[in-house]
């Protein structure tokens, strides 16, 4: 039976057009005429029976279907692109698609990651962010590296390390007097989108009750939280391990040698029960939680 699916000509027109607003726009893009964008289009809403955009004299603009239908196209074609570019590239060798948690894997993953590829160069890694869990089968990932308990319905947790947050800020607020816990709650507090209570958590462990502990900028990665205190726009509670650079070079320093007390979340490297038995994912597995032991000793 043949699929009720437009042409791929007419989709990636749609995509550009919708994208850019604009029918002259994505010619430019796609390296057509207007008017052969026009015809992709006007084809495609005779394919769907629904009106993607209304014309006027000042251009195009998406309807709530053309919106709706964009959103999911333009997914859908990206998926295309990736499959197509990792099957072009993987040649000879397997690959891993891992997500990752951005700051462990710029800050810590990355630098050692070559030792992997010099001890499996039949393995390519693909990295991407990804902040929070998510269900394997509604994606294209193998593997996750992510920071959380071990619960993670349909997998494998692999433990990596803990989390020792600590509070850190730029050495100009040192200039200004002794840092304590005292002075840390009068100052700007940075705080991390993914661990809403961390300050809170930190002063109940100097025993103390702090009315702003949520108060301050809110930002989603260790790495925007760390430039936010290098610029002295606050303290900041971040792993050391995630900021080793700036604290050799004495860009941040520690302000206090207080840690938020250690719970049941820590780095894991979840795998699909699915995938377990993958010859690459056991390599890779036996590999990272070697080097998550080597560092832990240090």
């Amino acid at each position: 039976m043949r699929r009720k699916i437009p042409s791929t000509a007419a989709l990636v027109a749609f995509e550009s057009a919708a994208r850019h607003q604009s029918f002259t726009k994505a010619a430019d893009e796609l390296n057509l005429t207007q008017s052969a964008i026009c015809r992709q289009i006007g084809g495609l809403e005779s394919f769907l029976n629904v009106e993607l955009f209304r014309r006027s004299r000042r251009g195009v603009v998406l309807t709530e279907a053309g919106i709706a239908y964009s959103r999911k196209v333009a997914a859908q074609l990206d998926a295309v692109e990736r499959d197509t570019l990792a099957l072009m590239g993987n040649q000879g060798t397997t690959s891993i698609e891992l997500a990752v948690v951005p700051t462990f894997g710029t800050q810590w993953l990355l630098p050692r990651l070559r030792a992997f590829q010099r001890l499996h160069p039949e393995v390519t890694v693909h990295l991407t962010n990804r902040t929070r869990p998510f269900l394997f089968a509604d994606t294209h990932f193998d593997a996750a590296i992510y920071y959380g308990d071990a619960e993670w319905s349909g997998t494998e947790a692999h433990f990596l390390m803990p989390e020792h947050l600590l509070p850190v800020c730029s050495p100009a607020l040192l200039e200004q007097g002794e840092i304590d816990a005292q002075r840390i709650a009068t100052l700007p507090l940075l705080q991390q989108t993914t661990r809403p209570y961390a300050w809170r958590q930190w002063f109940a462990a100097q025993s103390m009750s702090v009315a702003r502990d949520m108060t301050g900028p809110r930002l989603e990665l260790f790495s925007m939280l760390a430039q936010a205190a290098r610029h002295e726009m606050g303290v900041a509670l971040i792993p050391p391990f995630l900021i080793q650079r700036e604290l050799e070079e004495g860009s941040l320093v520690i302000a206090m040698d207080a840690a938020v007390p250690d719970n049941d979340r820590a780095y894991y490297l979840m795998v699909p029960e699915r995938k377990a038995e993958s010859a690459a994912l056991k390599a890779f597995r036996d590999w990272l939680q070697g080097e998550a032991r080597a560092y832990r000793a240090e």
